[in-house]
């Protein structure tokens, strides 16, 4: 899972996504989504919606789908352009807690994001700083200072993660 948004919400909650727009006349909304699957906003989905104003309030996902860059959602209880005007600019969060438990040796973005990232010998690499989705895999960016290195996210190149040491520990690819 992904954040596009650097602004921190807290940190038991994760950014989902953002409304910017609105679809119709019963209160759907356009949703720029920062989660990597639309499968996230199934319906039933509580989450805490924070106005630009940073007021916030817990809403429940009526129903949502995938629309051509976005998604397009509607929100129990807002059911007229009106009151759906009124949310955008408004920010999607859940709790983390809720989020649902992934198979061994998979993990959220945002347990990635901000590790120590290490070869197999010890040697410091930097951190990871953001990860790029691509067709055949993701590609982790790692920063040290000035010096940025590209890893591919793939089994043959990463070899440990422990998340509560917070590292990482990889087998350069050759020209890396």
């Amino acid at each position: 899972m992904k954040s596009s948004n650097n602004r921190r919400v807290s940190d038991e909650m994760l950014l989902i996504g953002e409304i910017v727009g609105l679809h119709g006349l019963k209160g759907v909304v356009k949703l720029r989504s920062y989660a990597d699957s639309p499968t996230l906003f199934e319906p039933g989905l509580t989450f805490r919606l924070e106005n630009p104003d940073g007021q916030a309030q817990t809403h429940v996902v009526a129903w949502a789908k995938p629309h051509g860059k976005g998604m397009l959602l509607a929100i129990e209880g807002v059911n007229e352009r009106d009151a759906a005007e009124a949310l955008i600019g408004s920010r999607l969060a859940v709790d983390k807690a809720t989020l649902p438990d992934l198979d061994d040796g998979t993990y959220y973005w945002f347990e990635l994001i901000g590790l120590s990232i290490y070869t197999t010998q010890d040697q410091y690499l930097g951190t990871l700083e953001s990860i790029l989705p691509t067709g055949s895999n993701d590609v982790y960016v790692v920063r040290n200072g000035d010096e940025e290195i590209l890893l591919p996210a793939l089994a043959s190149v990463v070899q440990m993660i422990d998340i509560d040491q917070r590292r990482m520990e990889v087998i350069l690819p050759e020209g890396v």
